[in-house]
């Protein structure tokens, strides 16, 4: 602004109205600039964007770069986070194979054992078997003796004779 209604000590038309307070405060605004010339403006506005323009599209490629990094960021973090579930879920099917090995081994140790039991069994049926029929044996040869020693003893005794 320049004259007296822009400086420090003036007092302009416009600003005593509105410190009256019947008027607007932006009555009188457009008196007290000066004419502005458009030629100057636009060359003003041109060399402001010529001299901010060039950082402002530095940074604009710079964010773009910076979120474009991001992105690829994001990415690969989603796919390590993928191999870190892949390995958790691999070290889970390791543990399912070493206990299923664990009792595997344990089902084999059981069958062993019941076909030893098995073999044992089976041989005490046939020794059980053989004793039995030994007993048998030896109990029916009992009977024969002592059958035998009584028709010895039968015979052996006196018989009277008979009177004729």
């Amino acid at each position: 602004r320049s004259g007296a209604a822009g400086g420090k000590g003036g007092g302009g038309r416009g600003r005593s109205r509105a410190l009256a307070g019947d008027a607007s405060p932006d009555e009188g605004v457009v008196e007290d600039l000066p004419l502005i010339d458009e030629k100057a403006v636009e060359q003003l506005t041109e060399g402001l964007i010529s001299h901010y323009l060039p950082d402002l599209q530095r940074s604009k490629s710079a964010l773009q770069e910076l979120t474009q990094n991001q992105v690829v960021l994001l990415e690969t973090l989603e796919q390590e986070i993928s191999k870190f579930k892949e390995c958790n879920s691999i070290v889970d099917i390791n543990a399912l194979f070493s206990e299923a090995k664990h009792y595997h081994n344990k089902l084999v140790n059981i069958r062993n054992e019941m076909m030893m039991l098995h073999e044992k069994t089976s041989k005490l049926k046939k020794r059980a078997l053989k004793l039995q029929q030994k007993r048998q044996k030896e109990e029916l040869e009992r009977e024969q003796q002592r059958e035998k020693e009584l028709e010895r003893e039968k015979q052996l005794t006196a018989k009277p004779a008979k009177r004729t």
